[in-house]
């Protein structure tokens, strides 16, 4: 057998006989892989390869330091039992042995092992036991941090900074603070622990103050803390809290406070004989008189609460007494307020007492109070008398009340031109306050204005009832505010429902109204600022023109029977803006009984204008062809029914009535302006239409169209949009 055949068989023989020491060792580790591994490194020993350290120790580890040659007995035995021959004696004992020490070296080995095992056990109760310890420090620290927090009113993220913290900690066990700690905290603005900070030394001074040192308890939501307060303050314990003290052992502090209880009783008595309420039985300082006694001995103005008390428990001469010093408090304020404190009388009886109460109640001063007052050289004290009056007249103007003869005479007397000037302005004042809110001035208004001159108030009327026209008639705009502009003079004859004088139409045709105004910007478009000249001859001023004249036309029919008047009230009433007045107007009219055709024409055409007007344009047509047939060279009914045709989309249709009208004298601006009528009037897509006509036939002559057409495309574009 080969050497190599042999170490291969005898290790196997030995791992499948546990002859090996230290099996059990790499329990879990088939036993075929270590075999494999055995085999491998004795064929490199066997071999004269040089093994590792590790190797070496692996071979030790496992016992294989046998000679494991054929001539090793142990060989013999092992493969003559494996091959299943039966052992001799001998050869057992040697088994035997063999098997012994195996046990032996076993059994040490699973003690050795058990022991690790308890080391590493009491090595992994030792971290766990570590673990908790730092948890439960740390919850500790966490609940410190919150206790501290709530104690002191920080934040818990403010207690993270270490000064801070440190800072809370030193008051907590009751160690003063440092000037340069308290400024610390300051400048970081850490009000509420300063604050707690002090309440706790406070706390500290009382206790020591009270001899209450060996209690404990320093919080400050102790008891003790309480009745320390109370006891510096000299107020009155309970039982309550006199039991409290004996149940806590605090004898001193309460033997204190028994001393300071009859102090306060012999003070209460004192006092009461002072200002004569001996009658009053009740001893104990806790008694409402005790506390009335001691403000009034400091000079304290009593309540109504507390005089009330006296009076209920009928101590009049104490009342009588307060009395007294009230007045005397009185008289000394007012020396003070009326610049007296010179005079050296304060008895209640002095007639300076009298005279200053006379000013203090805005009451005027009888000459005798005056000489009383210069004889004691007191000139400010007159002055301020003076003043004060003057003031009162002052108030009185000012709600309206009217003043006395008398005060006319103090006012004459003492010269108090500021006064008259007050009144003067008040009046002024209440004047254009009147104007201002539309009420009318009386006729005392009136005269008074015209005695004292005051054309201001007249100028500011009519600067106000100008500015209020402008409203009305929608020209504030209008820069010029002087009354004297002739804009005034026709907005009063138009409210007025007076007719405008030619030179006054021309005036407003000739001027204008500047203003900016946006383009179309209600459409959603950009808007583009630019001034545009408007008439002033325009607007709500145009309406109320045609408006009067329409009234007066129709009142000239009434009077005179003239048939003639008809189309010119009619004409206004239109342009007016309303057309039914003038179908009223011009309807039940007997043509059968009118001789002129050239009245019927003109009467039938302003009728129809009107007709076209409310968009009956059926009617409006009946009326034009009349018209034409009673005067066939008139050139208005043509016009009216070339506009009818564009109204109606019949563009060439129109265009041969509009031709046919200026053949009879109409002008191109004629049939302009009331193309101008059928855009304005028309809607969407039929204003679209007419418009498109239009430019498409003279876009020079009617560029006018084109901001329709822009106008137009927004309403689109928006409609789009929602």
């Amino acid at each position: 057998m080969k050497h190599q055949d042999f170490c291969e068989e005898f290790a196997f023989l030995l791992v499948k006989y546990k002859a090996t020491h230290k099996a059990k060792q790499y329990g879990g580790v088939p036993l075929s892989s270590i075999c494999c591994t055995l085999r491998g490194l004795l064929n490199m020993r066997t071999e004269g390869v040089n093994l590792t350290s590790e190797e070496h120790l692996f071979l030790k580890e496992w016992g294989w330091t046998m000679d494991l040659s054929p001539s090793n007995p142990l060989y013999q035995i092992i493969n003559k039992f494996d091959s299943g021959e039966k052992l001799s004696v001998k050869e057992r004992i040697v088994l035997e042995q063999e098997q012994q020490q195996v046990k032996i070296i076993g059994e040490r080995e699973h003690q050795r092992e058990e022991r690790e095992h308890q080391r590493e056990e009491r090595e992994h109760q030792r971290e766990e036991r570590e673990h908790q310890r730092k948890q439960q420090e740390q919850i500790k620290q966490e609940r410190h941090l919150s206790e501290l927090a709530r104690k002191y009113r920080v934040s818990s993220s403010d207690l993270t900074i270490n000064s801070l913290y440190d800072l809370i900690c030193k008051i907590d066990s009751g160690n003063p603070l440092s000037d340069s700690e308290m400024e610390w905290m300051k400048s970081r603005r850490f009000y509420e622990p300063i604050k707690i900070y002090r309440q706790i030394q406070h706390f500290a001074l009382l206790k020591a103050k009270y001899q209450a040192t060996e209690y404990p308890d320093c919080s400050l939501d102790s008891p003790l803390y309480q009745i320390l307060k109370q006891l510096d303050a000299g107020e009155i314990f309970s039982d309550v809290e006199a039991n409290w003290l004996v149940n806590n052992q605090l004898i001193d502090t309460l033997e204190i406070f028994g001393q300071q209880k009859a102090g306060r009783e012999a003070e209460f008595a004192q006092l009461k004989d002072k200002y004569k309420a001996s009658e009053y039985a009740e001893t104990s300082v806790s008694s409402p008189l005790y506390k009335i006694l001691k403000n009034l001995d400091a000079d304290i103005q009593l309540s109504e609460s507390e005089l009330n008390w006296l009076e209920e428990n009928q101590l009049s001469e104490t009342l009588s007494i307060v009395l007294e010093i009230e007045q005397k408090r009185h008289f000394s304020e007012l020396k003070v307020k009326y610049k007296a404190t010179t005079y050296e009388d304060s008895s209640l009886s002095s007639h300076l007492y009298k005279v200053l109460k006379k000013i203090d109640l805005e009451n005027q001063l009888g000459e005798h109070d005056v000489n009383f007052l210069k004889k004691r050289k007191l000139t400010e004290t007159i002055t301020l008398a003076l003043d004060k009056f003057a003031a009162s007249l002052k108030s009185k103007i000012k709600s309206g009340e009217p003043l006395s003869e008398a005060d006319f005479d103090w006012i004459k007397q003492h010269g108090r031109d500021d006064v008259i000037t007050f009144a003067i302005e008040n009046y002024v004042a209440s004047l254009k306050s009147k104007i201002q809110s539309g009420e009318p001035l009386s006729e005392a208004d009136f005269d008074w204005i015209k005695q004292n001159k005051r054309e201001d108030i007249i100028t500011f009327a009519e600067k106000n009832r100008f500015a209020a026209l402008k409203s009305k008639y929608e020209v504030s705009d209008y820069k010029d505010q002087t009354p004297s502009n002739p804009l005034y003079a026709i907005l009063q004859k138009l409210d007025k429902g007076e007719r405008l004088e030619p030179t006054d139409v021309a005036w407003l045709e000739e001027n204008k109204l500047e203003a900016s105004q946006p383009s179309n910007s209600y459409y959603g478009w950009q808007e583009e600022h630019r001034y545009q000249g408007q008439r002033l001859f325009s607007g709500k001023i145009f309406t109320a023109y045609h408006k009067i004249e329409a009234l007066f036309y129709e009142q000239e029919y009434k009077n005179t029977g003239n048939k003639w008047k008809l189309p010119n009230a009619s004409s206004h009433w239109r342009k007016a803006g309303q057309p039914r007045s003038a179908l009223k107007l011009t309807e039940n009219l007997e043509f059968d009984k009118i001789k002129e055709n050239k009245l019927k024409s003109a009467l039938l055409t302003t009728r129809g204008g009107a007709f076209r007007d409310i968009d009956k344009l059926d009617d409006a047509q009946k009326c034009a062809i009349k018209a034409i047939e009673y005067q066939p060279q008139s050139h208005h009914p043509y016009t009216l029914m070339g506009a009818i045709c564009f109204e109606r989309g019949q563009f060439l249709e129109g265009e041969r009535w509009f031709n046919e009208a200026i053949k009879r004298g109409a002008s191109p601006r004629d049939q302009d302006a009331e193309m101008k009528r059928v855009v304005k009037n028309a809607k969407d897509e039929k204003r679209r239409e007419v418009v498109e006509y239009l430019l498409k036939k003279d876009p020079q002559r009617y560029a006018w169209a084109k901001a329709y057409r822009k106008r137009q495309d927004g309403e689109d574009a928006q409609r789009k949009n929602s």
